[in-house]
């Protein structure tokens, strides 16, 4: 019997692999850089910097609730801002397309706990 020469490799299914692995690295280091829930928040025209870090809330487009990178439910969000001093400043950034309801929630809660120092976050435009 005759063996056959081994004349060439197929590198298809190599870059296949090759590829996915690429798109889950990419995928991960976006997250790790940016370092907190992807939400488009709204552009405005005028704007502050913000001073004094605080808490953050964050909203995202399907309406879950993030507490400083933290997913909380509103009840969970309610008990854990009872412990807060309501001196500490919060930010909220809520993405742009999210319902004004899970907002219009959020801002209650903080003003019926007497949270005065809040700010709803923007990017500048252009």
């Amino acid at each position: 019997m005759e063996e056959k020469e081994f004349s060439g490799i197929n590198v298809i299914p190599l870059v296949d692999i090759m590829l996915v692995l690429l798109t889950i690295v990419l995928t991960t280091a976006t997250f790790i850089v940016r370092g907190d829930i992807p939400v488009e928040i709204p552009k405005a025209e005028s704007g502050k910097a913000v001073q004094e870090k605080g808490i953050i809330i964050t909203i995202t487009f399907e309406g879950t609730i993030y507490l400083n990178s933290e997913k909380v439910s509103y009840e969970e969000l309610r008990e854990k801002l009872k412990i807060l001093k309501n001196s500490v400043p919060v930010e909220i950034r809520a993405d742009r397309s999210a319902k004004v309801e899970n907002l219009v929630k959020v801002l209650d809660l903080l003003n019926g706990l007497g949270f005065k120092n809040v700010s709803l976050a923007v990017e500048k435009s252009a």
